[in-house]
Parts: structure tokens; sequence; C-alpha cells
């Protein structure tokens, strides 16, 4: 397939430097690319919390640079490296680029299913080039095969948005009828958090703020709806909303230390906190006497693995999980980046990538 010389890329030349978009960015060419490699020419990329981390450089880990950022990205495999062996994806197939670019696969972890947590893992839009470009190296045996009936642009925002709270939901252990809090109900990941979880048989809780969050989580299939800001007292009024005892289950996706102390608080007796949302800075705070008596689990979830990722895409091609997004040019990458600062992005955004 014809591979261009140059492209377009948002690139951020150095920690906390302005974003800036390239249309001469070379292209890595077939020829260039190592056994096990593949080129994706992509049809468009979902824009995360993570990619604005990695931008300002306010995690405790540091992204490489010059960097090109992004992790959801679909497009068509164009090039596999020359002597690739097995390949179990070909030219011309639809995949998804994940969070997860690439890992040994036989390490101790990758064994276990925790190849996100590899020693050796590259990670896409920090760790190596991602999804902000209209071409993207990636491995075959890591690329995720796209299913057939469902869009590329909904797609997107599933292969790390979806994949990463349908894998907390699932390894938390809830029950069909147990009731489940989401923290950031309203937001990219809470929104299709209440989708899974709805979709699982859980009965939703979700804490947000405003009228256009609670409309859309209501609408996914929230059963309750508490707003974080017009509550006198959040733990009380969670706790009512399920009939008093608390949710068994809680997947905090916001991104501040506060929503984590609160679901100790909540949390019924027996009940799991899964932790998801990544603040740059942040500890967890719970009183220790009363989460052992209470006998409260503590999680960490990280993404998901290769498996979780086909579950959660074949959940979403079914139609039980909808991504509501809007598509705009690589251009307003920046003014996504404030919004998601400010917290007024309802839902995703997708960045079409064949403008």
């Amino acid at each position: 397939m014809s591979v261009p010389a140059v492209q377009k890329a948002a690139i951020v030349q150095s920690t906390g430097a302005k974003l800036q978009i390239h249309d001469n960015f070379p292209v890595k060419q077939a020829s260039e690319l190592a056994p096990g490699e593949c080129l994706v020419k992509l049809v468009c990329t979902g824009v995360c919390h993570t990619d604005l981390h990695a931008a300002k450089g306010d995690w405790p880990i540091e992204a490489k640079t010059p960097l090109i950022g992004g992790h959801e990205g679909v497009g068509h495999i164009v090039a596999i490296g020359a002597h690739t062996q097995d390949s179990p994806v070909q030219l011309g197939d639809r995949v998804g680029i994940k969070w997860l670019a690439y890992s040994c696969l036989d390490c101790e972890y990758c064994r276990q299913g925790l190849e996100q947590v590899c020693p050796k893992g590259k990670y896409s839009g920090f760790t190596v080039d991602g999804t902000f470009s209209q071409y993207v190296v990636s491995w075959v045996s890591h690329v995720t095969p796209i299913p057939e009936n469902l869009d590329s642009f909904e797609a997107a925002s599933i292969l790390c948005a979806g994949i990463t709270v349908y894998r907390a939901i699932k390894y938390s252990k809830a029950k069909i009828g147990d009731w489940i809090a989401l923290p950031g109900a309203g937001g990219g990941l809470g929104h299709l958090a209440v989708q899974y979880a709805a979709a699982m048989g859980l009965r939703v809780v979700a804490i947000d703020t405003g009228a256009e969050k609670r409309d859309l989580a209501l609408k996914l299939g929230a059963e309750k709806w508490v707003d974080f800001r017009e509550s006198k007292d959040l733990v009380a009024d969670i706790k009512a909303a399920t009939g008093g005892a608390g949710p068994n289950v809680a997947v905090v996706t916001a991104t501040n230390s506060a929503a984590y102390e609160q679901a100790i608080d909540y949390l019924r007796p027996g009940g799991t906190l899964m932790m998801v949302g990544l603040p740059g800075q942040g500890k967890l705070a719970a009183d220790i006497f009363f989460t052992v008596i209470k006998a409260i689990n503590i999680l960490g979830s990280y993404v998901g693995n290769r498996q979780d990722a086909r579950e959660a895409l074949e959940i979403a091609a079914r139609g039980k999980v909808k991504c509501y997004y809007a598509v705009k040019p690589i251009g307003a990458l920046e003014e996504t980046y404030e919004g998601l600062e400010k917290g007024t992005v309802v839902g995703r955004i997708v960045l079409d990538m064949q403008q």
C-alpha cells in the first residue's frame, strides 16, 4: 500500500511545552519496520485525560519528549515489518491502538494476564509515539481487531476508557443486583462505566455535577443520581440512594483524592473500592480502624489486557454500550485539553485523522 513520506502530527517538544501541529512529520516506511512492527493509517483517535497528564508532565513518571500523544486510535494496517512470523493481523485489517503498545508476553506478569505491568512494556503516547498523527507504528501482537459492526469513531474511546472501566467492574466481583457507585459518571470514563455496569446487571448510583451530566447518566442506565456540588452530606446521600447500607462497589474514575476517601466511608461492609482515576498527585487517606472493621477491599485496576480489550469491544459491538462523543479535527486538540482540565467535557472527544 502507498505510504507518504510525511504526515500531520501533534507534537509536544518538551515537558509542559505548548502543543504544536506539524504538517511535515516523517512517516516510518515499510522498509524501516522491525519484525513484529506494523504501520497503521489512522481513521480517528480518542482523547484521554492521560494525554493531558503526559503533555503537562504532572505525573510522578515522565513521558518521553518530543512526544506524539494519544492511545485510542483506530485505523487500517498498511505495512508489516519484513520477517514477521505468525502475525495475527494482516494488511488491510482494521485495528485499534491501545495504551499498552507492547509487552513481552513471557514474563510472570504477562503470563498471569497482567501484561499492562510488564517490565518491558511500551505505552502509546507516553514511552512511544502515539495516535495524534495520521500514521502510527505499533506491534502486530498487541493491536486489537475491531469488530466489523462497530463504528471506528465509537470504537476509539472503548480502546482505553471502555477497557479501563470494564476491567475494573469485571474484577470487582460485583454480582447481579449489587449497587455500584460511579463518581465522575458523566465524564469520558464514567459514562461508559454506567453502561457496562448496567449491562452486567448492576444498580448504578451516578455521582457527578450538572444537569447535562445528570441527564446523560440517567439516560444510559443509572438508577440514582447524586450531585456532589448540591449535596450537603455526600456520604449520607449516597448511602440513602442505595437504601441506607451503601453500595457494594465503588469504581472511582474521578481524578481527585477526595473521591477515594469518601468511597471508604460510603461503601457498605464487605464493599470493594476499585481505584481507577489517576490524579497527578494524591494520597489515599482512609481511617484504618473503620476500613478494617468494615472489611473494605481496596484494589488498583490499571487499564486492561488483550482479552479485556476484546471483551469490552464485543459488548459495545452488540449495542450494549454506546460512546457519546464529539468529532473534532486534530487542530482542536489544545482546546480539548483545556476542556478536560476544567472538567467541562461531557462524554468523549474523538479526532478525525483523515482531515
